[in-house]
């Protein structure tokens, strides 16, 4: 499988043919139907133009990401990954407004996200947010939780919770609605993490790691899970991760950045067919990709 390195702007990849999503899936299973991404990949979900980003600190300047351009196509899934403190987390925090860049523009959907240093709060109320921590309050219940984004906008009792059971069935929750997180393994926690991210239907979610602190066997179930939620859904997805294996199961597109100053090293289309079952890890295709990514990384060093 050959690589593709970065040009002067990473692009999304041609359109392909489209298929209904699927009925929702159980909490640990796959549902199997050949199912691709929902969404035009034409159209642009995400750009990054020139994106530069500083940090003063007391011990003088940090430069954190360097001349960043990319576009990330609406519906599609892109994963970053990089060595630690490469910018991942940095590029996303930006892409979610809660950093300004230094230079450079953000976009989503042709819509500036940031206008003379102010992040236009319109633009970004359609971001959803997932971290490796959930952040669920212990005192709601899960139901309460993934309704919390619609109660804050106004949303009515009946309504919101009518959404946020009908998410709780996506991300296979059913019958835990009124559990509180402490009943819940960590799984769960962050399938309730995800249900509250998408509980306003967001056009783009923004993942920081969400399963790192996962066992391997609760993370390859919870990849099942999110690539189902992603066809169903047909949300652009910029999801950041330090495992190479989980950026290719999971993505369109890998974007490798290169230590700080963090740069885009190359863009690497995954074109394994969808959906994808923990089998596929075993193919050579997918060995290819993985054993080609890590060694641009080891490159870095």
């Amino acid at each position: 499988m050959t690589q593709q390195t970065r040009t002067a702007t990473a692009t999304p990849p041609p359109t392909s043919p489209q298929a209904p999503p699927p009925t929702p899936a159980g909490p640990d299973e796959f549902d199997g139907r050949d199912t691709d991404r929902p969404g035009d990949p034409r159209a642009v979900g995400l750009r990054v133009a020139g994106v530069d980003k500083t940090y003063s600190t007391r011990r003088g300047d940090v430069h954190a990401l360097s001349d960043i351009d990319l576009e990330v196509g609406r519906g599609e899934f892109v994963s970053l990954v990089g060595r630690s403190g490469c910018g991942k987390t940095t590029l996303l925090r930006v892409l979610s407004g809660l950093l300004a860049p230094t230079a450079g523009t953000v976009e989503a959907g042709e819509r500036p996200a940031w206008v003379a240093g102010r992040r236009d709060d319109a633009v970004f109320a359609e971001f959803g947010l997932v971290f490796q921590e959930a952040n669920l309050f212990p005192w709601f219940t899960v139901v309460d939780n993934v309704a919390l984004p619609l109660k804050l906008r106004g949303v009515g009792r009946a309504e919101r919770r009518a959404r946020a059971t009908e998410l709780c069935a996506t991300v296979g929750l059913t019958g835990f609605e009124d559990s509180y997180p402490r009943e819940l393994s960590g799984g769960m926690r962050q399938r309730a993490a995800i249900a509250r991210a998408l509980a306003c239907d967001p056009s783009v979610l923004l993942m920081d790691e969400p399963f790192g602190a996962l066992d391997a066997m609760t993370r390859d179930r919870m990849n099942l899970e999110l690539q189902h939620i992603h066809a169903v859904s047909g949300t652009t997805v910029v999801f950041v991760t330090h495992s190479i294996s989980e950026a290719v199961f999971l993505a369109d597109r890998v974007v490798l950045l290169t230590p700080r100053p963090g740069r885009i090293r190359s863009v690497t289309p995954i074109d394994l067919p969808r959906p994808r079952s923990v089998e596929v890890e075993a193919t050579a295709e997918f060995g290819e990709l993985v054993v080609g990514l890590r060694r641009q990384l080891d490159e870095e060093d």
